[in-house]
């Protein structure tokens, strides 16, 4: 069933802003995400690495913290004002939604809380002002990152997700749905006024598929793949280059040292009159994620980073997808 957007939301959501991993090896995880990924290291402590794009004022969007197992710690979105953080606890008290205040560096008021199919999640108002970097041309480094844009988190209750998401505001661009049903596989939503800050699709979850970045062209995401190569990190070129029908973006899909996985991209066309309909695209049809070239691995469609304390659950749809070892007949 097609979800219907609040436009009045109790709270006012505007983009995706940051993202958190627990990292297994703090250094190599720093290497890779600075020399490979091209993020600029903004802050670094015993226990954590902050980074951002090269565009980016506020002081993080991604921070790595010293763990023993690899997960996805949090997934972040902006809210307006402070005010949204103190709506945003009224309105989960009032629907059953368990909710924590919480002190974070760097971060203004910040509330962390999960969505109704176990996605870790952090809201935060305002954070610490830096530099932008976006016109220190010699610091572009590998695929020269821009800023973060979305997240993609796989779960087992796409409808759930998407009600829940639809319901604080977020507006569906995009979705995959059984060919000639409205039954949902995968649902793209936005509230910054593009095609996705945040996307849930079909499988075993919840996890984190990957997060994403935006990069100036086409030629930093194969300088990105070059740079790869040489520092000994071609293995771990995840996906493409390639083009996906969803959003129709050129993409560079990339695996860190805990196999957190990060995507590289040309930014996504504008969503946002609100006369324009969400596009339509059946689950058969193998253009939605690639409009050329092979499909993905079996790495890319079934592996992703668990949240911590999270139980995976079964997806309430099945299917197989067509990987590239199916494509190619190897077993």
């Amino acid at each position: 069933m097609l979800p219907t957007t609040n436009f009045a939301p109790p709270f006012t959501l505007t983009r995706a802003s940051h993202v958190s991993l627990a990292v297994t090896d703090l250094e190599a995880s720093r290497d890779f995400y600075r020399d490979v990924v091209g993020l600029v290291v903004t802050e670094e402590t015993d226990d954590a690495v902050y980074l951002r794009g090269l565009e980016e004022s506020a002081h993080h969007s991604l921070v790595l913290e010293r763990g023993d197992e690899a997960k996805a710690l949090r997934v972040g979105l902006r809210v307006r004002t402070d005010q949204d953080i103190l709506a945003a606890e009224k309105h989960f008290a009032a629907t059953g939604i368990e909710f924590q205040r919480v002190e974070k560096a760097h971060q203004g008021p910040t509330l962390q809380f999960r969505d109704p199919v176990g996605t870790q999640m952090e809201l935060t108002s305002s954070m610490d002002l830096v530099p932008r970097k976006m016109q220190n041309f010699d610091e572009f480094v590998a695929g020269a990152p821009q800023r973060i844009d979305h997240y993609q988190v796989v779960t087992y209750d796409v409808q759930t997700a998407t009600d829940f998401w639809t319901g604080l505001g977020m507006r569906m661009s995009e979705y995959t749905a059984t060919d000639g049903t409205d039954e949902l596989w995968g649902t793209w939503m936005e509230v910054k006024g593009n095609t996705h800050d945040l996307v849930f699709t079909n499988g075993h979850g919840p996890r984190l598929h990957h997060f994403a970045y935006t990069v100036p062209d086409a030629t930093a995401l194969l300088h990105a793949a070059d740079v790869a190569g040489a520092l000994g990190f071609g293995e771990e070129i995840d996906r493409g280059p390639g083009r996906h029908g969803i959003s129709n973006a050129l993409f560079l899909y990339l695996r860190d040292p805990d196999q957190h996985r990060v995507e590289l991209f040309t930014t996504h066309y504008q969503f946002i009159d609100l006369e324009e309909e969400p596009i339509r695209w059946d689950v058969s049809n193998a253009k939605r994620a690639q409009l050329w070239g092979m499909p993905a691995s079996n790495r890319w469609f079934f592996e992703a980073s668990e949240f911590p304390g999270e139980v995976l659950h079964e997806p309430l749809l099945h299917a197989s997808p067509t990987t590239l070892e199916q494509y190619l007949g190897v077993h």
